[in-house]
């Protein structure tokens, strides 16, 4: 299994990404983690399946949707949808899955994770990729900091 470290930096390696969860309005977790991989030159694409334009580029309704697929997926959508994502992910052989969480539940749910680990993804379920995604700003230093010393930083499976 690898360390959190490791299984971002492989995350963070891929270069075609979508992220579900953003919002039209922008104030979601999502919509700034869409933004950040856009700035770091990433090919991201944005999911919602209510909108057909998120923070000025066209949205996806679905992961299924995005011309020449991707090779991971940010779940920053309600926890509900994580394991009809992970399921998605599966069937289109996308194999590297991050389910967003700083505080709380996040968009983790227990049994996508089992079901992803099952299926042989990498999965991590926790933790944010705005915490390693370069260059890293002071809030998500600490927050990355925290996370690892209070004993609560994501432990990625598979």
């Amino acid at each position: 299994m690898p360390t959190l470290q490791q299984a971002a930096k492989d995350f963070l390696s891929l270069k075609r990404i979508a992220v579900t969860g953003v919002s039209r309005k922008g104030d979601a977790a999502a919509n700034a983690i869409y933004k950040k991989l856009r700035t770091a030159d990433y090919d991201v694409f944005p999911i919602n399946p209510n909108a057909d334009e998120v923070e000025g580029d066209t949205c996806y309704h679905s992961i299924t949707s995005i011309p020449g697929g991707v090779d991971g997926v940010v779940i920053a959508a309600h926890p509900t949808a994580a394991l009809q994502i992970v399921k998605e992910c599966n069937e289109l052989g996308i194999k590297h899955v991050w389910m967003h969480r700083s505080f709380g539940k996040g968009s983790v749910d227990d049994e996508a994770v089992i079901l992803g680990n099952e299926l042989g993804l990498t999965v991590i379920p926790g933790s944010c990729p705005m915490m390693f995604c370069e260059p890293v700003d002071i809030f998500h230093k600490c927050m990355r900091w925290f996370l690892r010393v209070s004993g609560k930083e994501a432990k990625p499976v598979n």
